[in-house]
């Protein structure tokens, strides 16, 4: 075989057409073998010294290497445990860098790199054959006139979806396609994300990744994918059409599709830490590779691993080269896959600096100023587990969050929590006391109530404890509680009244969501009534139980959800690009200026500093001037919005509510009641007049002169 010299850069492995470059980093290494293995995975390994070595970069050019060709790397150096040194040449090593990987990993003993029955000497048992593959992919594929819909922040909706969940169950896709990004892909699911009125779809991870032995003992699954060993490969257990290489041909061609209908692909990654766990984790990729390089290594005994994700390890940011890993593997996905953003687990361990968690670390900074993914959307889950973790509102101006005080005030309003309401009038008009200081908007706060760690929207209303027995953990894992909802009785039941108060506090979340300032998120199937039994840690549940259950579909809430994405589409005063001000804005068809929002009693007075802290607060009227709008519209000119009035009860008794004096208008319609899902016939008040709003309810009317 012939082995030119190559070129360190890029890593992994390039094809180009008539042959594929090879290149992988390692500090510690002393040798490194790559190995190919025949695409009828016989065991046959054809061994190649990588002799060229620049900047730690070990490389070859093989002619004559072609796309499907299956390979792995052997390191050979220093094993010394209680240093964080684990080269060991007996384990074949997935390349850090590949864009495609081929199998699972089969837990024998000699995935580890220390004897089971002795940790503190060297296995010196083969791993391949109980070990993936990396593949190498063909670079070129027919993007046509594909383009990024670049969906600003503020006209977005987001939907939260997994490849496989999603589509498992859909009975108009092919079953062949189902659980696949072809499925995804497929013309009913494409229809149906159009209807629905999401503009983003976003994928929980998608990055290779690995079902642990634990799972794997207990006859279950990582179903939710926070696992990764590949960075820079899609997961072959989502394809349909193959696992060396069809995979990233597969991904593409849903990625065309969905930008065709208008819709932007956003991945969910987990750049915080790998599947191989801690000291005594396999060793997969990584580890072998050059732990200290790629791991947070504790200082005081670096033979363990830092943890600040609660999965063993950390990815070291610190390190120059796992920090390339990282910004590498961004821009493939921008510029190689054409996604249009990223959602990050655990975002604040990127940001560990040393211990605290440092709001302008070196990975923001280097985000900041690269001019490919600066450009796209970043979304941070602003926490982890390490000590001052929670990091909601101190990100940097370019980063948008998911604002988990948004879900806790809004749940604690609906529920009916004293004291909440302070709180929970700024959260739905944008966050400011978050987002305003540092130059960000209200669109930095990405709203929501539910997502996939946790219960389902249904099961949020229907459960006071979680029920989470299938997973084998005793009912240990998961969030701990979920309060009272007062709906009497938990889960299954026929009692009307009670179906009937969960129906209504669906649609009060939905609709409170949909109407907030900031960007809102649906987890897929919330608008279905997707129902988990009361498991709210379904990450290992690979079955029906966590899929979507599209024949059992609760069509009047759909029908509700699309009429809620219509009427935000249609109206800006909902989808702000500034802040409120209460201050009076210029205005048509009004004597005096009226402020962008105002905030009343039920009685009809303007809200007070006293009244915020008194016990009534379960309820509150919410005026937003649209005349207070000032966006340029698609061809330059300036427009105004309607204006309208929210009327929040979240009492378990009805109350009526004053509408403002004539100043703000003579006649209000209404035209949203969660009371009901159908909106019913059109009812107008006039100014001073009352409107009933039934107990635990949101009615909103429109200022029609």
């Amino acid at each position: 075989m012939q082995v030119w010299p190559g070129e360190r850069y890029p890593l992994g492995a390039t094809y180009d057409g008539m042959g594929t470059n090879f290149a992988i980093f390692s500090e510690v290494a002393e040798r490194i073998e790559l190995c190919l293995f025949d695409e009828w995975d016989t065991g046959a390994e054809r061994r190649v010294e990588l002799r060229e070595v620049d900047a730690y970069v070990w490389h070859a050019y093989l002619p004559g290497i072609e796309p499907g060709q299956r390979y792995g790397y052997r390191v050979h150096g220093p094993y010394d445990q209680a240093n964080g040194l684990r080269c060991n040449p007996h384990k074949l090593l997935i390349d850090p860098y590949a864009k495609a990987i081929d199998g699972d990993v089969d837990w024998d003993p000699a995935v580890y790199d220390y004897d089971l029955n002795e940790p503190e000497r060297m296995s010196e048992t083969d791993s391949a054959p109980f070990m993936p593959k990396s593949v190498v992919v063909n670079p070129y594929f027919d993007w046509g006139n594909d383009r990024p819909p670049r969906t600003p922040y503020h006209h977005s909706v987001i939907y939260e979806a997994h490849v496989r969940g999603l589509t498992m169950r859909h009975p108009d896709i092919p079953e062949e396609l189902r659980g696949t990004y072809a499925g995804i892909a497929s013309p009913p699911m494409i229809d149906y994300l159009t209807r629905l009125g999401v503009t983003a779809i976003e994928l929980m991870p998608v990055h290779q990744f690995i079902h642990d032995n634990r799972l794997s003992d207990l006859g279950l699954r990582n179903y939710w994918g926070y696992n990764t060993i590949g960075f820079f490969a899609p997961h072959h257990g989502y394809s349909a059409l193959g696992r060396t290489g069809q995979q990233v041909q597969e991904f593409r061609g849903m990625v065309k599709a969905l930008h065709a209908a208008g819709i932007e692909v956003i991945l969910d990654v987990v750049y915080n830490h790998t599947a191989e766990g801690n000291h005594l984790g396999p060793t997969l990729s990584f580890k072998g590779v050059d732990a200290p390089s790629y791991y947070r290594l504790s200082e005081e005994d670096p033979r363990y691993f830092v943890d600040y994700t609660g999965t063993g390890n950390s990815l070291n940011v610190r390190s120059p080269h796992s920090l390339q890993l990282i910004m590498d593997s961004l821009r493939y996905w921008v510029t190689e896959m054409h996604v249009d953003g990223f959602r990050f687990d655990l975002a604040a361990t990127l940001a560990r600096e040393f211990y605290e968690v440092d709001r302008l670390s070196t990975f923001f900074e280097v985000v900041q100023q690269d001019p490919v993914v600066s450009q796209v959307k970043l979304i941070a889950e602003p926490w982890d587990v390490g000590p001052g973790g929670y990091q909601v509102g101190n990100f940097p101006p370019l980063w948008t969050e998911w604002n988990g005080k948004y879900r806790d005030t809004v749940r604690d309003f609906w529920r009916g929590e004293p004291a909440t309401l302070a709180e929970f009038a700024s959260r739905i008009s944008g966050s400011a006391d978050l987002y305003q200081d540092d130059g960000r908007r209200p669109f930095h706060s990405i709203n929501f109530v539910t997502v996939h760690d946790g219960f389902t929207l249904t099961d949020l209303v229907s459960y006071n404890d979680k029920h989470n027995e299938a997973n084998g953990e005793e009912n240990r894992d998961g969030e701990s509680h979920n309060r009272s909802w007062n709906c009497g009785v938990e889960g299954d039941t026929d009692d009307e009244a009670v179906l009937a108060l969960r129906a209504k506090q669906r649609r009060n979340f939905l609709a409170t969501l949909m109407l907030s300032q900031g960007v809102p998120m649906i987890g897929h199937g919330d608008e279905l009534g997707r129902t988990q039994h009361g498991n709210n840690n379904v990450y290992c549940q690979d079955s029906e139980l966590a899929w979507v259950d599209w024949d059992n579909a609760d069509e009047h809430l759909l029908d509700f959800v699309r009429t809620l994405t219509a009427f935000r589409k249609r109206h800006q005063v909902f989808r702000r690009r500034r802040f409120f001000t209460g201050l009076p804005v210029n205005g048509r068809g009004i004597d005096e200026p009226l402020p962008d929002l105002a905030w009343y009693t039920p009685d009809g007075r303007e809200m007070t500093g006293e009244d915020w802290g008194n016990d009534f607060g379960r309820s509150v009227a919410l005026f937003v001037n649209g005349e207070g709008i000032r966006e340029r519209g698609q061809y330059g000119q300036k427009h105004h919005d309607a204006s309208f009035l929210l009327c929040f009860n979240a009492h378990d008794a009805p109350l009526d509510f004053t509408m403002p004096g004539s100043d703000y208008g003579q006649k209000w319609e209404r035209v949203i009641s969660t009371a009901e899902p159908e909106p019913g016939d059109a009812t107008v008040i006039s100014a001073g007049g009352t409107i009933r709003v039934p107990d635990r309810s949101l009615v909103v009317l429109e200022r029609t002169n």
